[in-house]
């Protein structure tokens, strides 16, 4: 096996209306440089994170039993770590993708998007961010009896995507512990709605329906507690010129989409979140079509 190096994207889920279903890649990446050795399985650069908790190690490991393929030795460094852990940009996500193409590149690359997005999805258990995370662009994902059916949707190219992480993180676990386990029909009609529109307003171009199309009454209302400033950021944005606000996966991380002739919204937006309790950090970034690659 030759050395390669392996890039994975950030992705943002829901993207407020399309709770558990939609899912977006961002260009922001993590990467790692793989390559054989003699003997024994090194993963270097991720010094804070045990090797039994490590899921790049796992869901390679969990992919090469699955098909019966041995080892002698290999060696995964990481080069860049950039998507944050437990800042809603799928983290996890990114990492079990890695595993599963690394596994696949030692297995002589056989398996199929499809096979690498099913694989994910039995580790994290829900298809939103690995969809994307593999396939790139925007996505639609449904997950029903073990069997995933995704489709791409275009986004329209004068799109970008301001990310605002704070220093705090929100798990996912608790995220969907604070969630009702029951919606009123109305509530159910109204995200239905909206995402129907959503994907309709990004496949048409028509950029000014995302404020309504990305309105939810399913998570976001119930998860703002777990975000402090959550509605005073998504106002200055809104006040910013952003089209629309939400947040992204289960929090912390918050997203505006903006027009990207909105050149002020990264300077304007930092200023403002330099005068809150806890830091932020924004960036303005593009969707990322390629999802997972390998050189």
């Amino acid at each position: 096996m030759k050395p390669f190096i392996l890039k994975v994207p950030a992705t943002t889920a829901n993207m407020g209306s399309g709770f558990d279903t939609i899912g977006m890649a961002l260009k922001l990446f993590n990467e790692y440089e793989v390559e054989e050795i003699s003997k024994g399985i090194e993963v270097v650069g991720t010094e804070n994170i045990s090797l039994e908790n490590n899921l790049v190690y796992s869901s390679m490991l969990r992919t090469l039993k699955k098909y019966g393929h041995m080892i002698d030795g290999i060696r995964i460094c990481a080069k860049e770590i950039n998507i944050p852990i437990n800042g809603g940009l799928g983290s996890s996500a990114a990492s079990i993708v890695g595993g599963i193409m690394i596994a696949n590149q030692i297995m002589g690359n056989n398996l199929t998007s499809h096979d690498i997005i099913c694989l994910g999805t039995e580790i994290e258990g829900h298809p939103d961010n690995i969809a994307p995370a593999v396939l790139g662009g925007l996505t639609v994902s449904i997950y029903e009896e073990g069997n995933i059916t995704c489709s791409k949707v275009k986004v329209p190219e004068n799109l970008r995507f301001a990310i605002m992480f704070p220093t705090f993180s929100v798990s996912t676990q608790h995220a969907r512990n604070v969630l009702p386990a029951l919606y009123s029909k109305s509530d159910c009609i109204f995200n239905i709605s909206r995402v129907a529109l959503l994907i309709a307003a990004m496949s048409n171009g028509e950029t000014d329906k995302l404020r309504m199309a990305t309105e939810d009454r399913i998570h976001q209302p119930y998860r703002a507690i777990l975000i402090p400033d959550m509605n005073n950021v998504f106002s200055h944005a809104k006040e910013l010129g952003a089209k629309a606000e939400v947040i992204s996966g289960s929090g912390s991380t918050l997203m505006a989409i903006i027009d990207e002739s909105n050149r002020d919204f990264q300077e304007g937006m930092q200023k403002y979140l330099d005068t809150l309790k806890e830091k932020w950090v924004v960036k303005v970034l593009e969707v990322d079509t390629e999802g997972a690659t390998i050189k």
